[in-house]
């Protein structure tokens, strides 16, 4: 690595961790309040939380979050009490009717049946027995991906959006990988830690690479820089904290010139 990406990657991380020691704020995964609110109170309604995680595939990822309130809202309550005491069917209906509630309700209803299954018989009803015992990260991770319908990148993402956003602590953070969106791939790639047409695999064994101890810990940075600053098209390269060391604008003027 040359010096000036290892600089990078040091600020970066330097950066994250910075930001993980502040206090938990409010998570917008929607931006409707009603819907957010339900998915942040872990205490209450930890088991929204998986359900969205479950739900967020194949489908707009505010659009999955939306789905626990929706259920709620249909059903009267979300207690996993009421929940536990619903059927394969009622879910399908209530997935489907008035509206789909995602691209595929019939499955997706059987999902999250078997989930609330899960968490009844596995965690006394009770989903934060998933993370709140410190469990090591791929503890957590083999935890989400016993659940119908999850595979290793929703089990990832689950993980790293607890430990990220909801400040879950864990034993360690070496099974936390970053999670690829396109966000994470257009600013990795443009900082030049990975080649513009790396795939995912590739993008998570180069993070496990740059720091093995919390792979997932450039998503802390990274992901609101490329949905604020480094956008698609016309990026905002001056507003960048990290463009002295990135390697996408000095390209830029290198082509020009400059």
């Amino acid at each position: 690595m040359n010096p000036t990406l290892r600089r990078l990657r040091n600020r970066l991380v330097e950066e994250a961790k910075r930001r993980l020691k502040q206090p938990k704020q409010f998570v917008h995964f929607t931006h409707h309040l009603e819907a957010d609110r339900i998915l942040n109170d872990l205490e209450n309604f930890p088991h929204a939380f998986v359900i969205a995680c479950i739900a967020d595939r194949q489908i707009k990822s505010e659009k999955a979050w939306l789905i626990p309130y929706e259920l709620k809202r249909r059903i009267g309550s979300f207690s996993i009490g009421r929940l536990a005491k619903m059927k394969i069917g009622d879910f399908k209906n209530v997935m489907r009717r008035p509206s789909p509630l995602h691209r595929f309700p019939d499955d997706m209803a059987e999902n999250i049946f078997y989930a609330i299954q899960h968490i009844v018989h596995h965690y006394d009803g009770d989903a934060k027995k998933i993370w709140n015992d410190r469990p090591a990260s791929a503890t957590l991770v083999r935890r989400f991906l016993e659940f119908r319908g999850v595979g290793p990148k929703i089990a990832t993402m689950a993980t790293n959006i607890l430990v990220r956003y909801f400040r879950v602590p864990l034993s360690d953070y070496y099974s936390v990988d970053i999670s690829v969106d396109v966000q994470i791939k257009r600013v990795f790639s443009r900082m030049g830690f990975v080649p513009k047409e790396a795939k995912a695999d590739y993008i998570i064994y180069r993070a496990r690479e740059l720091w093995p101890e919390y792979p997932g810990i450039f998503d802390v940075v990274l992901w609101e820089l490329g949905r604020t600053v480094c956008r698609p098209q016309e990026p905002k390269c001056q507003e960048c904290p990290w463009a002295r060391l990135c390697s996408y604008p000095n390209k830029k003027q290198s082509a020009h010139g400059t």
